[in-house]
């Protein structure tokens, strides 16, 4: 093609730009670099081996090349420049960190199942913005995760691990039974020496998020979200009194009035005093009697939403085995 039509016609009509085509034609030889001189002033192996010798001494491995340089110096011994230790370091592999790093094990996963009420709680704190810049409350929230009912709750204008040890203990007296797992994060009240005393005189079991992990405690986390996007939730709170008062009418509500969708639209003083199998049973009549009056306005017989059976905070995924196809 290229005789009849020229170089410059026949790339255009392949999409080829004509240098890139000039350039496979001709391809550049590889360089051949001719191996740099050692210089006068390199030191010579064994020298180098001393160097890192030096540097891997047991009271200088944890100290950066500086200090090594400095330390030597001082003591009327020079080696070679601060630079060189830095490169023959670099071509030992030992130009990361020189000092023995602490180790800490994995946290473990909290797994905690509850299949009815005063078996699991959790409990958080969260921060409600005061009136001016600044001036925040803390809002204490104790929660049965299996019913989502609010054992206990208060607002303080700071947060202490004594009036959270309190807090707890309660709510445990005013619920009448003792949880078998207090579940939190791990801030400073959650870890604290009096809740952990408490807890421990009481019998129940302790367990904690891991660090930097909010999905441990998915309950909590879930119930401030819902607090927060209220309708009537404010800006900012005028007082301490103001939080107190608003937080009051809104946990009355969702205890007693929310119909929570993780509990098949039953409240959760419903689902945690026992009385939300009799209203599904109400419930399971007037879709009956629905049903009864207008079959053809229904796919199917209608039923209530169910109870969930259980409540889980990371529940174990079943193991399957990857098979592999082969061609």
């Amino acid at each position: 093609m290229q005789p009849q039509l020229g170089t410059t016609l026949a790339c255009g009509l392949i999409g080829r730009s004509r240098a890139t085509h000039y350039r496979h034609l001709t391809p550049n030889r590889p360089v051949v670099r001719a191996p740099r001189p050692t210089p006068a002033s390199a030191l010579s192996s064994t020298e180098r081996q001393a160097v890192l010798d030096l540097l891997n001494r047991p009271d200088y491995v944890n100290l950066a090349p500086a200090q090594v340089w400095a330390r030597e110096l001082d003591a009327g011994r020079y080696w070679c420049s601060e630079s060189t230790m830095y490169r023959i370091l670099r071509d030992a592999g030992q130009t990361g960190e020189r000092r023995r790093q602490a180790t800490h094990p994995p946290k473990v996963k909290p797994e905690l199942m509850a299949d009815a009420p005063s078996q699991v709680w959790s409990w958080d704190i969260t921060k409600l913005r005061g009136p001016d810049k600044g001036i925040w409350y803390h809002l204490y929230v104790i929660l049965d995760i299996y019913s989502r009912y609010v054992v206990g709750w208060t607002v303080a204008s700071a947060e202490d691990s004594r009036l959270a040890a309190e807090l707890i203990a309660s709510a445990i007296d005013r619920n009448g039974l003792v949880p078998h797992t207090v579940h939190a994060d791990r801030g400073t009240s959650m870890t604290s020496k009096p809740v952990a005393g408490l807890l421990a005189d009481l019998g129940v079991l302790r367990s904690h998020s891991r660090p930097r992990v909010s999905n441990d405690n998915p309950y909590s986390e879930a119930q401030f979200k819902t607090i927060k996007y209220t309708w009537d939730y404010p800006d900012r709170f005028t007082g301490l009194a103001d939080a107190r008062e608003w937080c009051e009418a809104f946990f009355a509500y969702y205890n007693h009035d929310h119909r929570h969708s993780g509990l098949g639209l039953h409240t959760p003083a419903s689902v945690h005093f026992g009385t939300a199998d009799l209203v599904r049973q109400h419930r399971a009549v007037t879709l009956a009697e629905a049903y009864a009056r207008h079959p053809e306005r229904f796919g199917q017989r209608p039923r209530p939403p169910k109870l969930p059976a259980t409540a889980w905070i990371n529940e174990p995924q079943a193991e399957t085995d990857t098979v592999e196809q082969t061609a």
